[in-house]
């Protein structure tokens, strides 16, 4: 076991680098993103008393 080198990793380890694809990272921001928009969504139609689509306009 003496010929085994400690190669550095190809992935950074640094949680905030930018990486692309379906990281954890990503996904993690996906989800807190969709409940930010899914309570926007719910206060809209709580505070004005219509469905988000008609507060917009669109029907």
């Amino acid at each position: 076991m003496s010929d085994f080198k400690n190669s550095a990793s190809i992935v950074s380890e640094d949680p905030n680098a930018v990486r692309f694809g379906f990281t954890p990272q990503s996904e993690n921001w996906n989800g807190r993103l969709a409940m930010i928009g899914f309570i926007s969504a719910i206060l809209i139609e709580a505070f004005s008393g219509q469905g988000l689509l008609h507060f917009w306009g669109i029907l």
